[in-house]
């Protein structure tokens, strides 16, 4: 009888650490997302899994061009995947389908096309101290922060930058951002 309990104890023990491990894991290390419409096209798919890594913030600031997550203020557990344009002090503003940051035309590849809709960037936007400007890669289908209900993300709001790709097998790797 001693032996038996003894034995439920240990595996008790080693649940409760792979539970505990787990939970601090996706709280702060890793957690993944599946990527919902196209607004990301080409880089990413609708279906697609990902591991967003919830740690590199906490050590360093983000960049231009790095694919973040974050909630979407108005509907709970629903979350954006865009790409940083603008950064923090910046001016972002959108001329005749392109992007301007501070005045100087960004060169950049990622939008699929013109953006017909420059929304409240068809005047200049400037960024406060903890706010990035971002946009989805497939511009003409994509809510990002042109429009009101999104606007320019805070950087509290940023749980963390697209990682990994998990699902679909094939398409399997690391996630490019510039």
């Amino acid at each position: 009888m001693k032996s038996i309990l003894k034995e439920l104890m240990g595996w008790l023990l080693y649940i409760i650490l792979i539970v505990g491990a787990a939970y601090l894991i996706v709280t702060f290390v890793g957690q993944r997302t599946q990527v919902s419409g196209s607004s990301m096209e080409t880089t990413l798919s609708d279906g697609d899994q990902l591991i967003v890594d919830k740690i590199s913030y906490r050590f360093r600031d983000p960049k231009r061009y790095d694919i973040v997550v974050f909630p979407y203020q108005y509907e709970p557990n629903t979350f954006y995947i865009k790409r940083i344009i603008g950064l923090p002090g910046e001016t972002v503003q959108i001329i005749d389908g392109y992007v301007y940051i501070d005045g100087e035309q960004l060169d950049e590849h990622y939008g699929n096309e013109l953006m017909k809709d420059p929304g409240i960037a068809a005047d200049p936007v400037t960024l406060g101290d903890d706010e990035y400007f971002v946009l989805g890669d497939n511009r003409n289908n994509s809510k990002d922060s042109r429009a009101v209900n999104v606007g320019p993300i805070h950087r509290k709001d940023l749980l963390g930058r697209a990682w990994i790709r998990i699902w679909p097998l094939d398409s399997m790797g690391m996630i490019r951002h510039e």
